[in-house]
Protein backbone atom coordinates (compact mmCIF):
# COMPACT_ATOMS: atom_id res chain seq x y z
CA UNK A 1 0.00 0.00 0.00
CA UNK A 2 1.66 3.13 -1.16
CA UNK A 3 2.17 5.49 2.13
CA UNK A 4 -0.13 8.50 2.32
CA UNK A 5 2.06 11.75 1.43
CA UNK A 6 1.97 14.24 3.81
CA UNK A 7 0.58 17.67 3.25
CA UNK A 8 2.53 20.82 4.15
CA UNK A 9 1.23 23.41 6.08
CA UNK A 10 0.72 26.92 4.43
CA UNK A 11 2.94 29.00 5.34
CA UNK A 12 1.60 32.17 7.32
CA UNK A 13 0.94 35.28 5.16
CA UNK A 14 3.27 37.94 5.78
CA UNK A 15 0.68 40.45 7.13
CA UNK A 16 2.33 44.25 6.69
CA UNK A 17 1.48 46.84 9.65
CA UNK A 18 0.12 49.71 9.02
CA UNK A 19 1.53 52.66 9.25
CA UNK A 20 -1.13 54.70 11.37
CA UNK A 21 -0.04 57.82 9.48
CA UNK A 22 -1.36 58.63 6.15
CA UNK A 23 1.73 57.64 3.55
CA UNK A 24 4.08 56.52 6.59
CA UNK A 25 7.67 57.09 6.66
CA UNK A 26 8.80 53.76 4.74
CA UNK A 27 6.38 55.64 1.58
CA UNK A 28 8.45 58.87 2.18
CA UNK A 29 11.99 57.61 2.20
CA UNK A 30 11.84 54.17 1.32
CA UNK A 31 12.32 50.42 3.40
CA UNK A 32 16.02 50.38 5.53
CA UNK A 33 17.41 46.89 4.75
CA UNK A 34 18.12 45.17 7.68
CA UNK A 35 21.52 43.89 6.37
CA UNK A 36 22.59 46.65 5.52
CA UNK A 37 26.08 47.13 7.20
CA UNK A 38 26.77 49.86 9.48
CA UNK A 39 29.41 51.63 8.19
CA UNK A 40 32.58 54.11 10.26
CA UNK A 41 32.99 57.62 9.16
CA UNK A 42 36.66 56.44 8.30
CA UNK A 43 35.81 53.91 6.14
CA UNK A 44 34.12 55.50 3.64
CA UNK A 45 36.69 56.57 0.81
CA UNK A 46 36.77 60.10 0.62
CA UNK A 47 36.87 60.90 4.38
CA UNK A 48 34.76 63.80 5.69
CA UNK A 49 30.97 64.60 4.88
CA UNK A 50 32.18 64.57 0.82
CA UNK A 51 32.86 61.18 0.40
CA UNK A 52 30.56 59.77 3.12
CA UNK A 53 27.75 61.52 1.01
CA UNK A 54 28.44 59.31 -2.24
CA UNK A 55 26.56 56.24 -0.21
CA UNK A 56 22.91 56.52 0.79
CA UNK A 57 22.33 53.95 4.08
CA UNK A 58 22.64 53.01 7.30
CA UNK A 59 26.29 54.40 9.31
CA UNK A 60 27.73 56.06 11.75
CA UNK A 61 28.37 59.94 11.94
CA UNK A 62 30.23 61.86 13.51
CA UNK A 63 28.05 64.18 15.76
CA UNK A 64 30.25 67.50 14.82
CA UNK A 65 29.63 66.72 11.29
CA UNK A 66 25.56 66.83 11.59
CA UNK A 67 23.66 69.93 11.40
CA UNK A 68 19.63 70.72 12.32
CA UNK A 69 17.36 71.93 9.85
CA UNK A 70 16.53 75.69 10.53
CA UNK A 71 13.55 74.60 8.88
CA UNK A 72 12.10 71.41 11.24
CA UNK A 73 8.59 72.23 12.30
CA UNK A 74 9.70 71.34 16.37
CA UNK A 75 10.92 74.60 17.50
CA UNK A 76 10.53 73.36 21.12
CA UNK A 77 12.15 71.13 23.26
CA UNK A 78 11.87 69.42 26.96
CA UNK A 79 15.20 69.97 28.71
CA UNK A 80 14.35 67.89 31.14
CA UNK A 81 13.01 65.34 28.86
CA UNK A 82 16.62 65.84 26.70
CA UNK A 83 18.59 65.34 30.07
CA UNK A 84 16.52 61.83 30.81
CA UNK A 85 17.32 60.54 27.10
CA UNK A 86 20.80 61.41 27.64
CA UNK A 87 21.62 59.61 30.69
CA UNK A 88 19.69 56.48 28.71
CA UNK A 89 21.86 56.91 25.94
CA UNK A 90 24.89 56.75 28.27
CA UNK A 91 23.64 53.17 29.36
CA UNK A 92 22.93 51.93 25.56
CA UNK A 93 23.78 54.23 23.33
CA UNK A 94 21.18 55.45 20.14
CA UNK A 95 19.07 53.16 19.96
CA UNK A 96 17.26 54.33 16.87
CA UNK A 97 19.08 55.53 14.26
CA UNK A 98 18.31 59.25 12.94
CA UNK A 99 17.81 60.35 9.15
CA UNK A 100 20.07 62.98 7.68
CA UNK A 101 20.94 64.24 4.24
CA UNK A 102 23.75 65.47 2.22
CA UNK A 103 24.25 69.37 3.09
CA UNK A 104 27.45 70.77 1.69
CA UNK A 105 30.50 69.54 3.43
CA UNK A 106 28.19 67.91 6.47
CA UNK A 107 25.11 66.62 6.90
CA UNK A 108 21.41 67.85 7.90
CA UNK A 109 18.95 66.35 10.18
CA UNK A 110 15.26 65.15 8.32
CA UNK A 111 14.13 63.34 11.22
CA UNK A 112 15.44 62.62 15.01
CA UNK A 113 16.84 66.13 16.00
CA UNK A 114 15.66 65.34 19.86
CA UNK A 115 17.95 62.13 19.42
CA UNK A 116 20.75 64.20 18.21
CA UNK A 117 20.53 66.60 20.94
CA UNK A 118 20.23 64.11 23.58
CA UNK A 119 23.39 62.81 21.97
CA UNK A 120 25.23 66.00 22.60
CA UNK A 121 24.53 65.84 26.16
CA UNK A 122 25.13 62.48 26.39
CA UNK A 123 28.89 63.40 25.05
CA UNK A 124 29.14 60.88 22.29
CA UNK A 125 31.14 61.17 19.20
CA UNK A 126 29.40 59.43 16.48
CA UNK A 127 25.40 58.61 16.10
CA UNK A 128 23.86 55.88 14.27
CA UNK A 129 22.37 57.63 10.94
CA UNK A 130 20.51 56.83 8.12
CA UNK A 131 21.25 58.86 4.82
CA UNK A 132 19.00 59.72 2.34
CA UNK A 133 19.58 61.68 -0.70
CA UNK A 134 16.26 63.94 -0.54
CA UNK A 135 14.97 67.65 -1.63
CA UNK A 136 13.49 70.46 0.59
CA UNK A 137 10.03 69.33 -0.01
CA UNK A 138 10.51 65.54 0.99
CA UNK A 139 13.01 66.78 4.01
CA UNK A 140 9.95 69.18 5.19
CA UNK A 141 7.42 65.82 4.77
CA UNK A 142 9.50 63.14 6.25
CA UNK A 143 10.16 65.61 9.37
CA UNK A 144 5.95 66.47 9.77
CA UNK A 145 5.09 62.89 9.50
CA UNK A 146 7.63 61.64 12.07
CA UNK A 147 6.53 64.30 14.69
CA UNK A 148 3.29 64.10 13.69
CA UNK A 149 3.37 59.90 14.68
CA UNK A 150 5.40 61.04 17.90
CA UNK A 151 2.80 64.00 18.84
CA UNK A 152 5.80 66.05 19.28
CA UNK A 153 4.34 69.24 17.63
CA UNK A 154 2.01 71.45 19.45
CA UNK A 155 -0.99 72.71 16.58
CA UNK A 156 0.92 76.23 16.35
CA UNK A 157 4.18 74.27 14.89
CA UNK A 158 2.00 71.73 12.66
CA UNK A 159 0.32 74.49 11.09
CA UNK A 160 3.26 76.25 10.22
CA UNK A 161 4.63 73.39 8.79
CA UNK A 162 1.20 72.68 6.61
CA UNK A 163 1.57 76.83 5.39
CA UNK A 164 5.38 76.22 4.39
CA UNK A 165 4.61 73.06 2.17
CA UNK A 166 1.44 74.53 0.65
CA UNK A 167 3.72 77.89 0.03
CA UNK A 168 6.94 77.54 -0.99
CA UNK A 169 6.23 73.60 -2.71
CA UNK A 170 2.53 74.46 -3.56
CA UNK A 171 0.77 71.41 -1.51
CA UNK A 172 -3.16 71.33 -1.84
CA UNK A 173 -4.78 70.35 1.70
CA UNK A 174 -5.98 67.11 -0.01
CA UNK A 175 -2.05 66.16 -0.37
CA UNK A 176 -1.27 67.51 3.05
CA UNK A 177 -3.85 65.47 4.40
CA UNK A 178 -3.25 62.55 2.44
CA UNK A 179 0.37 62.89 3.80
CA UNK A 180 -0.60 63.10 7.63
CA UNK A 181 -3.85 60.84 7.39
CA UNK A 182 -6.25 63.58 8.46
CA UNK A 183 -9.28 64.98 7.30
CA UNK A 184 -8.72 67.96 5.21
CA UNK A 185 -11.26 70.34 7.59
CA UNK A 186 -8.56 69.48 10.33
CA UNK A 187 -6.04 70.19 8.18
CA UNK A 188 -7.58 73.78 7.68
CA UNK A 189 -8.61 74.39 10.64
CA UNK A 190 -4.63 74.17 11.95
CA UNK A 191 -3.78 76.68 9.25
CA UNK A 192 -6.54 78.79 10.64
CA UNK A 193 -4.93 79.26 13.77
CA UNK A 194 -2.29 81.02 12.28
CA UNK A 195 -4.43 84.06 11.95
CA UNK A 196 -4.43 84.86 15.49
CA UNK A 197 -1.93 87.11 17.22
CA UNK A 198 1.50 86.26 18.33
CA UNK A 199 0.35 86.25 21.98
CA UNK A 200 -2.13 83.84 21.45
CA UNK A 201 -0.29 81.26 19.24
CA UNK A 202 2.08 81.23 22.42
CA UNK A 203 -0.08 80.40 24.83
CA UNK A 204 -1.33 77.57 22.53
CA UNK A 205 2.85 76.76 21.27
CA UNK A 206 3.17 76.77 25.58
CA UNK A 207 0.12 74.33 25.77
CA UNK A 208 -1.85 76.67 28.20
CA UNK A 209 -4.54 76.67 25.48
CA UNK A 210 -5.91 73.88 23.44
CA UNK A 211 -6.08 74.09 19.97
CA UNK A 212 -10.02 73.58 21.05
CA UNK A 213 -9.79 76.73 22.55
CA UNK A 214 -7.80 78.20 19.65
CA UNK A 215 -10.41 77.77 17.27
CA UNK A 216 -13.30 79.55 19.57
CA UNK A 217 -10.79 82.97 20.00
CA UNK A 218 -9.93 83.08 15.93
CA UNK A 219 -12.89 85.48 15.19
CA UNK A 220 -13.34 87.00 18.38
CA UNK A 221 -12.59 91.03 19.03
CA UNK A 222 -10.26 91.43 21.25
CA UNK A 223 -8.79 87.95 21.25
CA UNK A 224 -5.31 88.76 23.08
CA UNK A 225 -7.87 89.92 26.38
CA UNK A 226 -10.05 86.92 26.18
CA UNK A 227 -6.88 84.23 25.92
CA UNK A 228 -5.50 86.06 28.62
CA UNK A 229 -8.84 85.60 30.88
CA UNK A 230 -9.70 81.75 29.71
CA UNK A 231 -5.93 80.81 31.34
CA UNK A 232 -6.53 82.72 34.58
CA UNK A 233 -9.76 81.40 34.78
CA UNK A 234 -9.18 77.83 33.75
CA UNK A 235 -12.28 78.38 31.35
CA UNK A 236 -12.80 75.04 29.01
CA UNK A 237 -13.89 74.90 25.56
CA UNK A 238 -17.45 75.42 25.93
CA UNK A 239 -17.52 78.37 28.39
CA UNK A 240 -14.87 80.19 26.05
CA UNK A 241 -17.30 79.47 22.84
CA UNK A 242 -20.20 81.35 25.09
CA UNK A 243 -17.62 83.70 26.26
CA UNK A 244 -17.15 84.64 22.22
CA UNK A 245 -20.72 84.36 21.86
CA UNK A 246 -21.33 87.04 24.32
CA UNK A 247 -18.78 89.45 22.80
CA UNK A 248 -20.12 88.98 19.41
CA UNK A 249 -23.85 89.79 20.62
CA UNK A 250 -25.00 86.06 19.79
CA UNK A 251 -28.78 85.13 19.68
CA UNK A 252 -30.47 85.29 23.29
CA UNK A 253 -31.25 82.25 24.75
CA UNK A 254 -34.43 80.44 24.73
CA UNK A 255 -36.79 81.20 27.44
CA UNK A 256 -38.81 78.14 27.66
CA UNK A 257 -36.90 75.52 30.20
CA UNK A 258 -37.53 72.63 27.87
CA UNK A 259 -35.96 74.39 24.93
CA UNK A 260 -33.35 75.97 26.81
CA UNK A 261 -32.54 72.60 28.11
CA UNK A 262 -32.52 71.15 24.49
CA UNK A 263 -29.94 73.84 23.45
CA UNK A 264 -27.41 73.24 26.44
CA UNK A 265 -27.74 69.35 25.33
CA UNK A 266 -26.82 70.23 21.91
CA UNK A 267 -24.10 72.38 22.71
CA UNK A 268 -22.63 69.90 24.98
CA UNK A 269 -22.46 67.70 22.15
CA UNK A 270 -21.19 69.47 19.33
CA UNK A 271 -18.59 70.50 21.62
CA UNK A 272 -17.22 67.35 22.07
CA UNK A 273 -17.69 66.38 18.33
CA UNK A 274 -15.19 69.28 17.95
CA UNK A 275 -12.99 68.48 20.24
CA UNK A 276 -12.54 64.88 19.56
CA UNK A 277 -12.49 65.61 15.64
CA UNK A 278 -9.11 67.39 17.30
CA UNK A 279 -8.00 64.69 18.73
CA UNK A 280 -8.13 62.38 16.16
CA UNK A 281 -8.05 64.74 12.92
CA UNK A 282 -10.91 63.34 11.40
CA UNK A 283 -14.75 63.98 11.07
CA UNK A 284 -17.03 62.83 14.40
CA UNK A 285 -20.65 62.97 14.39
CA UNK A 286 -22.83 62.34 17.27
CA UNK A 287 -26.32 61.54 17.56
CA UNK A 288 -28.54 61.50 20.55
CA UNK A 289 -31.59 59.75 20.92
CA UNK A 290 -34.08 61.57 22.94
CA UNK A 291 -34.08 62.56 26.47
CA UNK A 292 -32.25 59.23 27.68
CA UNK A 293 -28.78 59.95 27.52
CA UNK A 294 -28.61 57.34 24.98
CA UNK A 295 -27.14 58.01 21.31
CA UNK A 296 -24.71 56.63 18.93
CA UNK A 297 -21.10 58.76 17.73
CA UNK A 298 -19.88 57.95 14.11
CA UNK A 299 -16.29 58.48 13.31
CA UNK A 300 -15.75 58.67 9.62
CA UNK A 301 -11.74 57.19 7.83
CA UNK A 302 -10.99 57.44 4.51
CA UNK A 303 -8.59 54.41 4.43
CA UNK A 304 -6.93 51.71 6.25
CA UNK A 305 -4.28 54.22 8.01
CA UNK A 306 -6.58 56.03 9.17
CA UNK A 307 -8.74 53.06 10.66
CA UNK A 308 -5.25 52.22 12.59
CA UNK A 309 -5.09 55.52 14.35
CA UNK A 310 -8.44 55.49 15.67
CA UNK A 311 -7.19 51.71 17.03
CA UNK A 312 -4.04 53.17 18.35
CA UNK A 313 -5.98 56.14 20.07
CA UNK A 314 -8.83 54.12 21.32
CA UNK A 315 -6.36 51.45 22.76
CA UNK A 316 -3.99 53.94 24.34
CA UNK A 317 -0.58 52.54 22.26
CA UNK A 318 1.65 55.15 20.91
CA UNK A 319 2.04 55.65 17.62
Amino acid sequence: MAKEEETPLPKKAAIKKATGLGRGLNSLFGEIQREEPLIQSADVSGGGAEGEARVDGLRSIAISDIRPNPDQPRQQFDNAALDELADSMKLRGVIQPIVVRPHGKNFQIVAGERRWRAAQRARLHQVPAIVRSLNDAETLEIAIVENVQRRDLNAVEEAEAYVKLKDDFGHSQAKLAELVGKSRSHIANLMRLLELPESVRELVGDEKLSMGHARALINAPHSEDLAQQVVKQGLSVRDTEKLVRKMLGGPKRKTKASLSSAGENDADIRAVESHLGDLLGLKVAIQSKGQTGAGSMTIDYNNLDQLDLICQRLTGEHI
